[in-house]
């Protein structure tokens, strides 16, 4: 699709008018019609205006011209999975498990490596090809080449040691004891939980990325222990397999 054609469907599919959205970027309603008609494209800080408004990278709003890449872990990027910068706009750089709120969440190229071999390895792809592979192609990535720049001098790793510490003061009966955590998307984790009085609540945000881990019971089961966190909260559940019949052990505000 051209550019024109996809800002009138998002302007249509989001119920606007040509004169709403005007308002909206600060343009006239005339700027609108000739970009809906192919005559002209908007400028740089406008595109950035209806990437925010329309939750839709600049790329898209380009037509695609460009395959994105995660900058840090290599994986192809769609629009649903783009990080986003600490003011909420998104950051085509980086997918949201590398990426959340304007913080890199790995500072050690061989814990991003241990998470991504686990849902690269099938049958074409053995785990020592996909650590091979890995090895050689995070280096060339730009966060990886700009390391120095870029980090945090390990403040963001100072602050999940001190997550796992508390986690593991909370002395929670079965669970093993954490030893890292891992960026963790909201919708692909957001269990819905019975409460006690039988209303059905979920406590995550589908577009946030938090830190947390699976972990096996120590003393055996059908049910896993989850783990979730973020600067906010703490929350541990059980569930079965592919995230069946959840339960919540604890919910606490940090």
């Amino acid at each position: 699709m051209n550019t024109k054609d996809i800002l009138y469907e998002l302007r249509t599919k989001n119920g606007l008018t040509q004169d709403e959205l005007a308002e909206k970027v600060f343009v006239t309603r005339q700027a609108i019609s000739r970009w809906e008609n192919g005559e002209t494209v908007p400028n740089t800080e406008t595109l950035k205006l209806l990437s925010k408004l329309f939750n839709v990278s600049i790329n898209t709003l380009l037509g695609s011209p460009h395959q994105l890449i995660c900058q840090c872990c290599g994986m192809p990027l769609e629009d649903e999975i783009i990080g986003r910068n600490e003011d909420g706009t998104l950051n085509e750089d980086y997918c949201k498990w590398c990426y959340a709120d304007g913080t890199y969440t790995y500072s050690d190229m061989n814990d991003l490596i241990d998470v991504c071999v686990v849902h690269m390895v099938n049958e074409n792809f053995t785990e020592e090809q996909a650590r091979s592979y890995l090895k050689q192609t995070l280096p060339k990535l730009d966060y990886w080449k700009r390391y120095e720049e870029l980090s945090d001098n390990g403040q963001f790793e100072k602050f999940k040691k001190q997550l796992i510490n508390e986690i593991n003061g909370l002395n929670i009966e079965g669970m093993p004891k954490v030893e890292k955590l891992n960026a963790l998307v909201g919708r692909f984790v957001n269990l819905e939980y019975r409460l006690p009085s039988g209303a059905d609540v979920k406590f995550l945000d589908d577009q946030t990325t938090y830190l947390g881990i699976q972990l096996e019971p120590l003393f055996g089961g059908e049910r896993c222990f989850g783990v979730l966190a973020n600067m906010d909260f703490i929350l541990i559940s059980t569930y079965e397999a592919e995230g069946a019949n959840p339960e919540l052990v604890l919910f606490k505000k940090r």
